[in-house]
């Protein structure tokens, strides 16, 4: 399945032809900034916060292994005119060998589709299933033709704060997941607010679901 980016995206380049080619005439067309989007999803925090941790824990199984290749290598420098061309060539093979288990780590972790790959996709694929499922629904009800995604690159000029369906998105998703409370969303970079009368730390949430936790694995029904 494509990304939400890249859906969104799809849709934007179309547009933009039809455009070119002067066929709009009174179709509808808004605007999602999906980084806005995915920021207001305490699910989609939580998932990062895992993949991070995941991250770090290889990266560090991986240095460990590569540390070891440079004693392993340091030690037969020092050692080296002590030794025997046979014993040369074990200890070089040694070297070579374990430098490979380093670079299958990583490979294993961090290649095109290791453990962090894969962990990535059953954590944030069916997070974004849902808010493509939510964008869908929201556009047939209101009738847009096509929907831009303001964070996918596409060359927009200008956008009128008028046809920003992102909080819509939010508040539709909000059926299926917990997402942040419309009056508690600030878009990235935005300066922290002011308390709005409540003494709990962090923005309140909407939606049926409970507690933020580890999504889901699986897809999502249309």
């Amino acid at each position: 399945m494509k990304t939400l980016r890249s859906l969104l995206l799809t849709a934007a380049v179309v547009c933009c032809s039809v455009i070119a080619n002067a066929q709009i005439g009174g179709q509808k067309f808004a605007y999602v900034d999906s980084d806005y989007i995915l920021n207001n999803i305490p699910e989609y925090a939580d998932a990062q916060e895992e993949l991070n941790a995941m991250s770090t824990q290889w990266q560090n199984e991986v240095k460990a292994v590569y540390d070891k290749v440079s004693e392993m290598y340091k030690k037969y420098q020092t050692e080296m005119v002590l030794l025997s061309e046979d014993q040369k060539r074990a200890r070089e093979q040694e070297i070579i060998n374990k430098e490979q288990e380093a670079k299958n780590l990583q490979m294993q972790y961090f290649g095109a589709e290791g453990q962090l790959y894969q962990k990535r996709e059953e954590l944030v694929q069916p997070i974004q299933e849902k808010i493509y499922n939510a964008l869908t629904e929201l556009s047939q009800t209101k009738g847009y033709t096509f929907v831009f995604d303001m964070a996918s690159g596409t060359s927009i000029l200008y956008a009128s704060e008028k046809v920003d369906i992102s909080d819509d998105v939010l508040d539709q998703l909000s059926n299926v997941m917990q997402t942040v409370r419309r009056e508690d969303r600030k878009r990235a970079g935005a300066a922290a607010s002011s308390s709005k009368g409540s003494s709990s730390t962090g923005p309140k949430t909407s939606g049926n679901s409970g507690k933020a936790g580890t999504p889901k694995v699986g897809k999502t029904k249309n």
